[in-house]
């Protein structure tokens, strides 16, 4: 799995090329809305990118939950370890299969 720098570097890229400016001095406690100036069509836009980059899908109710940077890290790290578990868990089935 991604380690949190390297995902936060990649959720920067992402917010640049959503919003066509630089943002260089991203941290976990920037308030995704005030702080970054995203309105709603904004955070979709982002949203999407990150789904797509990361083959996860963000439902609306943990997106509300989201204000910060650093929440929504939480949660792609989250989505991103149950996603690696199912893998493993699948491989694991199919060993057991082959055996």
């Amino acid at each position: 799995m991604m380690d949190r720098e390297t995902l936060l570097a990649t959720l920067v890229s992402l917010l640049e090329e959503e919003m066509g400016e630089g943002f260089h001095h991203l941290e976990e406690t920037t308030d995704l809305r005030e702080g970054l100036g995203l309105d709603s069509v904004d955070v979709v836009g982002l949203v999407m990118r990150v789904e797509h980059q990361f083959r996860i899908r963000l439902a609306m109710e943990e997106l509300m939950e989201v204000k910060r940077v650093g929440q929504l890290l939480d949660l792609v790290e989250a989505k991103l370890a149950a996603k690696d578990g199912v893998i493993i868990a699948a491989m694991n089935d199919m060993r057991t299969s082959a055996a």
